[in-house]
């Protein structure tokens, strides 16, 4: 069920622009409009599910769903080969800015660690 004051369920609607590089009947995967990489992808269920600590049983297989995205996107962005960084925060101490769960796909560039 979407959120009508979601940007991300707005952006999965059609009611948003978004440059989208990936989308099934699970998943949506479009280019972050404040790249923090070269290649910053954000990846997001077609379901509205405020972050990961409010998936439920057979949910958590979306997390499988979108992480295949994100190797076959790495693949076509050319990250597989020199690595690339998946990454999802969650709640607000843990970074999380839209209440949508989403997963960053970032890549590019030498990445840093530890990530702030």
């Amino acid at each position: 069920m979407a959120q009508d004051d979601c940007i991300f369920c707005r952006i999965i609607q059609g009611e948003m622009e978004a440059e989208i590089l990936y989308q099934d009947e699970k998943v949506v995967a479009f280019k972050d409009v404040n790249p923090q990489a070269p290649v910053h992808i954000l990846l997001v269920p077609v379901k509205h599910i405020p972050s990961l600590k409010d998936f439920t049983g057979s949910e958590f297989e979306l997390v499988a769903d979108i992480h295949e995205v994100a190797v076959k996107l790495a693949e076509e962005q050319g990250l597989a080969s020199e690595g690339f960084r998946i990454v999802n925060n969650c709640g607000s101490k843990g970074g999380q800015t839209v209440n949508h769960v989403h997963f960053h796909l970032l890549g590019g560039r030498q990445l840093k660690w530890p990530p702030g």
